[in-house]
Formats: C-alpha cells, sequence, structure tokens
C-alpha cells in the first residue's frame, strides 16, 4: 500500500499590518497550488502512486484543510480530519504578535543546544510531546486499517485488504516526522527539520515484502512536479 503526504499550500502568515497568524488560511499562490496539487492526485496516470485514492485524511489547521478541500472534490472523497496531525503548536502569545519576533525567535532557536531544541518555544508545545502526538496520530490511522507494527523491530503488518492507497494532507514538520519515524530513523528534536518538503509538494511511501512482514520504503520526498517552477514556495 502507499501512503501519500501532502504538505500543505502556501499560508498566509502575516496580516497586512505586519501580525503573525498562527492559524492562517492560504495565500491565492497557495489555493492555485491546492488546486494543482489535487489535480495530479486525481490523474491516476500522472498521479504520485499507483491506483485509486481509498481514504483522505487531513490535520484540523485551516491551511491544511484549505488545502484538503479541492483534493476530496477531485478525489469525490470526504476529508477525515485528525487534530494530532497538526504542526507544533506555538505559543498562544505569538498569535498577533509582530512578525519580526516570531522569525527572530526561530533564528535564535537555530543555535540552541539539544536540550532546548526539546523544551522547545516557551509557551509553545515541546519537541517531545510533538514527535509522540503525531506518530501516534499515524499509527493510530494506519492501525485502523489494520497495518501495525510487526513483532520484529522496523516492519509493519499490512494485512489483505489493506487500502492500496491513502493520503494525508498535513505540514512540513509534521510530515518530517512521519516520514522518520517510518523509516526507524531515530527521533531527535529537531526531526521536523530533517525531511523537507515544499508547499503542495508529496511525499510518497509504500510497503514491500520482506521477512515475512514489510517495510516502509521512501518513493518519493517533496515532489513538485506538478507546480510550474514559478508556483513553487517554500
Amino acid at each position: 500500500m502507499e501512503l501519500i503526504l501532502v504538505r500543505h499550500a502556501q499560508p498566509d502568515w502575516v496580516s497586512p499590518d505586519g501580525r503573525n497568524r498562527n492559524d492562517p488560511g492560504l495565500t491565492a499562490l497557495g489555493h492555485a497550488q491546492a488546486a494543482l496539487v489535487a489535480r495530479r492526485l486525481a490523474d491516476t496516470e500522472d498521479a504520485p502512486g499507483r491506483g485509486d485514492v481509498d481514504h483522505l485524511y487531513a490535520s484540523h489547521a485551516a491551511r491544511a484543510q484549505q488545502t484538503a478541500a479541492p483534493i476530496a472534490e477531485a478525489l469525490d472523497l470526504p476529508i477525515d480530519t485528525r487534530e494530532d496531525l497538526v504542526e507544533l503548536r506555538s505559543p498562544d502569545h505569538w498569535d498577533g504578535v509582530a512578525i519580526e519576533v516570531v522569525r527572530d525567535a526561530f533564528e535564535s532557536m537555530r543555535a540552541a543546544d539539544r536540550e532546548a531544541w526539546r523544551s522547545g518555544f516557551p509557551g509553545g508545545e515541546d519537541f517531545t510531546t510533538f514527535h509522540a502526538r503525531v506518530t501516534g496520530a499515524i499509527d493510530g490511522l494506519l492501525g485502523e486499517h489494520g497495518i501495525v507494527p510487526a513483532d520484529e523491530p522496523g516492519l509493519w503488518v499490512v494485512p489483505d485488504g489493506a487500502p492500496d492507497r491513502i493520503v494525508v494532507v498535513a505540514h512540513g514538520g509534521t510530515n518530517s516526522t512521519l516520514v522518520a519515524h517510518l523509516l526507524g530513523v531515530p527521533s531527535e528534536p529537531w526531526e521536523w527539520l530533517r525531511f523537507t518538503m515544499g508547499h503542495a509538494s508529496v511525499a510518497v511511501l509504500a510497503t514491500d515484502p520482506i521477512a515475512g512482514a514489510n517495510l516502509w520504503s521512501l518513493r518519493a520526498l517533496g515532489d513538485a512536479n506538478h507546480l510550474p517552477l514559478d508556483q513553487r514556495t517554500a
């Protein structure tokens, strides 16, 4: 089976007066990007995978929901919203502050040590909690279809009748963490930066039978072939 991770399209982080939005919708370009990824996923000949999509899941964040909406229409599927797929939760006090405050906080964090990264931004979600939340979300989602870890570490059971293709619309950090988790990459507090994806790009993981079970294989990461070069954003 295949798991297709879609990063949301370009979000409108900054208000007209230069204030940060913790839960932004999409920009005009973002809506165009979402329409293009939807068209690609609905085209079974050009889609980044094989066959029809069986289920569509999305984070509850506005930018993920607005990206998932044209995908749902193109695939004729409902959106199954999962709140635990949302990105690392920002401090509440960031909502409405000058955007420079948020940018400076991220820039300062890059020079911080491992323990500071684990603690996260003051007032926000810590990285250990984030990791447990999003990996628990994908394990639970897959488990609903009988896809569960095997007795052998790093391998998975994929039963007969499992979905052919599942699409999850989430976030850059969420998707990076999910890729690392399914590939068995050891956790780090900055894992949300390790497997980077541009807006409205896709990652494809597929299960391959091995050793009496299945492993997850990364087939594509940050695939944005459906977007013109001048419409690709990070």
